[in-house]
Parts: structure tokens; sequence; C-alpha cells
């Protein structure tokens, strides 16, 4: 590999603390230095002037499809999505066909990263078979097969006897275990979130209840177990609290929230639009300003997308009869940039939350430009307006919420170990 510097670029390194203006060199697809100024002879240059230059981003919820719908995403696919929005990590989630609950799979999800993303990704494994939600798999295997966490997300272990010895055994293995908190009995048939909306709209309502009860006995069972209980996809003030006092309590207990859930309330769903239909749903106003909150009030650690692709047959029906979930790797960076212009949050400190949080979650490298670290690195233009097209991305689907919007704030650079594989002026260039 050669030498390359990215020049004199806002450099945003929630790791080391640093925002200032610096250069960045890389060699052998690592960090090599971190100065006001470096040398550039020999080097490949690349200017950042104006622009930002951070840790690539590292997305904990993601779904690939792959093995079994590879007609809505593969590997492939979302990989190079992943990094034209600026995330060089991606985690996988396990509800593919088949479930992720054998090394097998773990085997061939990591191979044809391998071979055809562009993206790091690391798969999250079932917690239980078939996601079912009664027998634990093997974690110690699916663990050394390459499995980084263990979630049934997209459901939930109801059983709470199931989900004591869950997090019991993921002590044993020293592994997080991600939970989608909806008690399902509470949620019914509802497909958006009950209130004022789903009574306009005439559709039945999920409550915010239904999120909060599942959200308190996890937290209650990771006291009991001395687990690490990390709560996927928050949508609701009242998670936002239950965790804030858990954590005053000094339980292990992390959080993500979606860009969806910081940014759009239930009323984006009036339309019947079923691309804003998503699991847990579109919330309140008063939800949304609780985990904008709470995320900058660091109760919340990290922003994660829960990029769930859909087919366009699949979501063009009835709203009660569409799949939930919407896209959102390519347009994720500028929809949270919406924190900083509100005063929210610090451009550091949405690095921190977009990369260095997120890597320390999943325990594994990333989210520094630490000298040494491997040279995983985004250039960013928060200034820059953009017209979304999602039938001009990357991913195989379309179910965007913010198709036709312009947005502002845009990916320009990616780097994977030191190389270039996304260029906004040339697109994807790796593999």
């Amino acid at each position: 590999m050669g030498r390359i510097l990215i020049r004199r670029g806002r450099v945003l390194d929630a790791s080391s603390n640093r925002d200032e203006k610096a250069d960045v060199l890389i060699e052998d697809g690592r960090i090599a230095a971190v100065e006001p100024s470096l040398d550039t002879s020999g080097a490949e240059a690349i200017d950042a002037g104006g622009l930002w230059v951070a840790p690539g981003f590292v997305d904990l919820h993601a779904h690939l499809r792959e093995p079994g719908q590879e007609y809505k995403e593969d590997i492939a696919s979302g990989g190079r999505a992943a990094v034209a929005g600026g995330f060089t990590t991606l985690a996988c989630m396990a509800n593919t066909h088949p479930a992720n609950d054998d090394p097998a799979v773990t085997d061939y999800i990591l191979d044809r990263a391998r071979q055809d993303s562009p993206a790091r990704v690391l798969p999250i494994a079932a917690a239980t078979k078939g996601l079912e939600g009664a027998v634990m798999t093997e974690m110690s295997a699916i663990l050394r097969a390459g499995a980084v966490a263990f979630s049934d997300d997209g459901k939930t272990i109801m059983d709470s006897g199931v989900m004591r010895r869950v997090l019991e055994y993921s002590c044993m293995v020293d592994a997080p275990v991600i939970v989608h908190a909806e008690d399902c009995t509470l949620v019914g048939h509802g497909v958006v979130n009950e209130g004022p909306v789903s009574t306009r709209l005439g559709l039945p309502g999920n409550p915010a209840v239904a999120e909060a009860v599942h959200v308190a006995r996890d937290l209650l069972l990771a006291q009991l177990t001395g687990a690490h209980l990390h709560v996927a996809h928050v949508s609701t003030a009242i998670a936002v609290e239950l965790i804030r006092r858990a954590r005053e309590q000094g339980i292990h207990v992390t959080a993500e929230v979606t860009p969806h859930h910081l940014t759009l309330t239930d009323e984006a769903t009036l339309g019947y639009d079923t691309n804003a239909k998503v699991a847990p749903p579109l919330r309140s106003a008063a939800d949304v300003r609780a985990c904008r909150k709470g995320l900058a009030e660091g109760v919340i650690d990290a922003i994660a997308t829960d990029h769930a692709p859909h087919a366009v047959h699949e979501k063009d029906v009835e709203f009660t009869a569409a799949p939930s979930g919407l896209i959102g790797l390519e347009t994720a960076f500028a929809v949270v940039l919406d924190l900083v212009r509100a005063g929210e949050l610090q451009p550091l400190e949405l690095m921190q939350r977009m990369s260095a949080n997120p890597a320390r979650i999943l325990r594994r490298a990333g989210g520094s430009l630490a000298v040494g670290a491997p040279a995983d690195v985004v250039v960013l233009d928060p200034q820059k307006e953009w017209l979304y097209d999602p039938a001009k991305g990357f991913s195989k689907s379309r179910n965007s919420p913010w198709a036709g919007r312009t947005l502002v704030g845009q990916v320009k650079l990616t780097l994977v170990d030191g190389r270039v594989v996304y260029d906004v002026a040339r697109g994807v260039l790796l593999p």
C-alpha cells in the first residue's frame, strides 16, 4: 500500500477528544500520524480544506438480508451502500433465511463479506434457535466462528426464563445481548404509534408502553445477571428514562437510537406512506425530543441505522400488510446532522455516537484515528446540499421516507484499511 495524506481537514476524533485542523497521514493501511502540518512528499495528497475528517462510522444495526432474501439486499450491495454513507463497519442482524443461529451461517456471512463487501461486516448471531425465543443457540461455537453479539432482533424473547438464561450465558462468553424490546401482547396488530395519529388514520396502534414494559423487564434481568444489555432502536421517552435510572444504579446497559426516531414523528405516516412504517413505529414529537435529549446527554450511546431493505412490491401494498423497515445507510449522516445544526450536539459528539461508541459497544477496533489504528476514515462535507434519489443509490431497495428530499451533509470519501473505497465523484471503487 502507498502513502495517503489527507490535508487541512477539521479532524474530529472522539477517541482522543481531538477537534482541530490537521493533516492525517496513512501508511500501510494504518494511521501513521495526525499533526497540524505534515510533509506531503511521496504521498498521494487529498485536500480536505473546509471538510470534516473522522473515523469511519460503525453501524450497530443493519439488515443485509443474505442469506435467503438477496432480492431485497445482499452483502455486496449493503456494503456498497454502507461506504457511500461513510460506514466502514456494519454489524448485520441474524434474521436471515436461514437465521444466523449456527456457526456455518456465520462462516458464510464472513466469507461473502471478504469477497464482496467494501465495508467490514460483523455478524450478530441469533440468541435463540430460529429466532423462536425458546432454545438458546450455541453461543460459544458461534462466537468462535466470528459473531460479535447476540440478538433476536425483529422478534422479542417473550419468555422471561429464556431471556434470563440468554443473559446468564452471555456473561460466560463475554458478549453483549441486543434486544428488540416490545411486548407482543401489547403491540397486538398495531402498525403505527398509538395516539391521535393512529385514530386519524383508523389504523391499530402500537402503544409506547409496549416498549417500556420490555425495557424494564430486560433491565431487571441484566441487573440480576450482570450481563451487558444493549437496547436497540429506542423510540419512547419512558424507555429513555428507564435506561437513565438503570445507569444510575450501575446496571450494564447501552442503547442506540435510529436517525428516523430522532427526526420523524408519527405524522410522517398520515399519508399512509408505507416507507414510514417501521418497528418500533415512529412516535410522538415528545418522544422524539426525549430521544434527542437522551442522545445528547449520553443516556443513549449510539446512532444506528436499522437499515431494513424491502422490495418495491412488498411496500406497495395497503399499510397494514406492508413489512416494517426503511433503508438508511446512505442518508444517516445527512439526517442526524440536524442535531448539530440545532445546537443539540457538537460535531465531535456526533462523531462519537456514530463511530467511537458503537465500536466500544461491540468491543472491536474502530472509531479512532490514533496512530497505529486501522485507517478507516470518512471525509465529510457538512454544508453540501444534495438531492436523495434511492434509485440512484447502492442499495437494492428503495424504501426511504427521504426519497426526493434535498439533504444537507454529504460523504465525500470513505477509506477502509487505507484504501479509498468510495469517492462521491466516482462511486464505490472496491471490490
